[in-house]
């Protein structure tokens, strides 16, 4: 049996993964800020597999509560074999008027929240000799007006990821960061809808995923740009 716990799980490309990975056998513990949605997202992936996840309410943005998440997960499944660091938000706007506390909530969440993440997760991993697999973004490579918040942690998480990376391997742990272009979710209060057809769907990410898992130990793909094949 093979255990993941994900970030950002109840919903989008936190939740494709999630259910990808319970169709193929594993356990999944699931994380989110709002227990409404967490509730309904873990009933969802129990459905498909009962037993197979539970979902816990907490915010990457704090340290302990990752911790207390971590150690229940844990608990519950006996081990933990994968880190997929999912949680993120995106504020966008001209550096003239955005605001320092979404420039605050922005990091807290997509950089420092994935250190957080990894810390709480790592002495695990390193009894599973498991995977660490952050989701990054295009716009870690790729800058853009107005993006300056997002741009920033989504470089920093490239560079924090690449960095772990390293010192992971001396531990058999693997570390691979994915890159995704547009995805159809509810980023930046997006609703999935019939014009994302184009887009990346958060299912495809989990068989990204689950073809990382499944690589024979002796190959790491580090970092993994992903994008619309025909983009509008």
């Amino acid at each position: 049996m093979k255990t993941a716990f994900i970030t950002g799980g109840s919903k989008g490309i936190g939740y494709g993964i999630a259910e990808v990975l319970v169709r193929e056998g594993w356990k999944v513990a699931i994380t989110g800020r709002q227990a409404s949605s967490m509730e309904a997202a873990f009933k969802k992936l129990n459905a498909i597999k009962d037993g197979s996840a539970i979902g816990l309410v907490a915010d990457v943005k704090n340290f302990d509560q990752q911790k207390t998440a971590v150690e229940k997960a844990v608990r519950t499944f006996g081990q933990l074999d994968a880190l997929i660091a999912n949680a993120g938000v995106g504020y966008f706007g001209s550096i003239d008027t955005f605001d320092p506390k979404l420039w605050h909530e922005t990091i807290d969440t997509n950089l420092t929240g994935v250190f957080y993440s990894v810390k709480a997760c790592y002495e695990a991993l390193k009894k599973s000799k498991g995977y660490i697999i952050t989701i990054g973004s295009l716009a870690g490579a790729n800058f853009f007006a107005g993006g300056s918040s997002y741009n920033a942690s989504k470089f920093g998480l490239l560079g924090f990821t690449q960095a772990v990376m390293l010192d992971a391997r001396v531990h058999e742990i693997k570390v691979s960061t994915i890159m995704p272009g547009s995805v159809a979710t509810e980023f930046n209060n997006h609703t999935p809808n019939a014009q994302d057809a184009w887009k990346i769907q958060p299912e495809d990410i989990g068989n990204l995923v689950l073809d990382l898992l499944k690589m024979n130990p002796r190959t790491l793909p580090s970092k993994i740009e992903v994008r619309p094949s025909q983009p509008k």
